[in-house]
């Protein structure tokens, strides 16, 4: 198996673990229509997806870094897949709830290993990555269609239906972790940890990526609500803008690897964030279908660093690498959604714009925390990858 293949089999795998974290919020609208929830209430569904996820992310990230756990990449898809096929299936709040952070579980359980795995088939590439990483956006981006396409059938009975893309990335995942072992076993076992820690500037990114996530977190479980009240009650603008959502963070992680070759994975991270923070104004402010246009620049600006922050973590933390995968690609995405209850209550208190106005402010303390760091040099293999082509991965460059 070439190195290109493996990963785009495990961006392919990516991408039916994440279209259940795009599902949630694409959900949303309808627990609002057919179970006449509040906004508080579906923000807490969204907490209910993030919370556990947020809590037990570092012990898998820990976890891989002391074992190597492949089979953590078929159970945690196919967990991810299971919440959300039966979250539709109770009326009861308490099981739905329940259901949602099952899912979260899953995903959170899917994020470090994948990512150590990613890094490992990649060899440290930036490209690469950012094609694992295209692969979660994709996921996101599928997530509002699918479910349109799943519920148009009978509504949220039928989301057992969206169990099929667990089974699929579960399908895409195996042979790569079959290469892996083989190439591992035929030169020894994985790769030894290369370089020294720096825990400092991995804090400041971990902040800077936590403010990220409650600006996308935050915009992916209204915007939808927030689309239909602006273009007058038509539930199609609101499917259609968590897609524009979504779908630009495709566009957004391919640009950020390769940008980042010619100027640096800081600076292009600088950049987009100044101008996500003006994006997100203009969703916010700016009038009629224009929103869609200011969605657009938002889902690259906050994307383009995603897959950068992911490398950077790693680089920064190079001998805990399932720890700083959890956290960047993960933990940080999970946190997000704890700030999604204090913007429904506000919402409920006053109006989804005012709620979402505070969002805005999100983006400037990434690019602050940003203008703190400095990129470092990307670790080397201390191997020779030679032996295992017969066996296994192939170092057939990506790039």
């Amino acid at each position: 198996m070439r190195r290109k293949t493996s990963i785009t089999l495990l961006a392919v795998s990516h991408a039916c673990v994440d279209i259940y974290q795009g599902t949630v919020a694409a959900l949303v609208p309808l627990f609002v229509a057919e179970r006449a929830y509040t906004y508080a209430a579906v923000s807490g569904i969204v907490l209910a997806a993030s919370l556990l996820s947020s809590v037990v992310q570092p012990l898998f990230g820990a976890l891989t870094d002391r074992w190597a756990i492949p089979w953590l990449l078929p159970v945690s898809t196919l967990l991810s897949g299971a919440g959300i096929a039966v979250s539709g299936l109770s009326g009861e709040y308490a099981f739905t709830l329940l259901f949602v952070a099952l899912s979260g579980i899953g995903v959170a359980a899917y994020h470090p290993e994948s990512a150590r795995i990613a890094r490992e088939a990649s060899e440290g590439s930036h490209t690469a990555m950012a094609y694992f990483s295209t692969g979660g956006s994709v996921g996101f981006a599928l997530a509002p269609l699918m479910v349109a396409g799943v519920t148009a059938l009978g509504g949220l009975s039928w989301t057992p239906l969206m169990v099929v893309p667990a089974l699929a990335g579960t399908a895409m995942a195996m042979p790569v972790l079959r290469a892996l072992a083989q190439r591992n076993s035929a030169v020894g076992g994985k790769p030894a940890p290369v370089g020294r820690d720096d825990p400092t500037s991995f804090m400041r990114l971990t902040f800077a990526v936590v403010f990220r996530s409650i600006a996308f977190v935050g915009l992916s479980t209204f915007i939808s609500l927030y689309a239909q009240q602006r273009m007058n009650g038509n539930a199609a603008a609101g499917v259609a803008a968590l897609f524009v959502l979504y779908l630009g963070g495709v566009v957004g992680s391919v640009l950020g690897g390769n940008a980042a070759y010619r100027w640096g994975r800081v600076a292009v991270s600088r950049w987009s964030y100044a101008v996500a923070a003006i994006a997100i104004a203009g969703v916010v402010w700016a009038p009629g279908p224009a929103i869609y246009l200011f969605l657009a620049l938002t889902s690259v600006g906050l994307y383009v660093p995603f897959s950068l922050q992911i490398t950077l973590g790693q680089d920064y933390l190079p001998t805990r690498v399932g720890t700083a995968s959890g956290i960047t690609l993960g933990l940080t995405v999970s946190i997000g959604g704890l700030a999604s209850f204090p913007i429904g209550a506000l919402a409920d208190a006053t109006s989804l714009r005012t709620a979402l106005t505070p969002l805005i402010v999100m983006p400037v303390l990434s690019w602050l925390m940003f203008r703190t760091l400095q990129d470092p040099e990307a670790p080397k293999p201390d191997r020779d990858r030679r032996p295992s082509e017969a066996a296994g991965l192939s170092p057939a460059s990506v790039d």
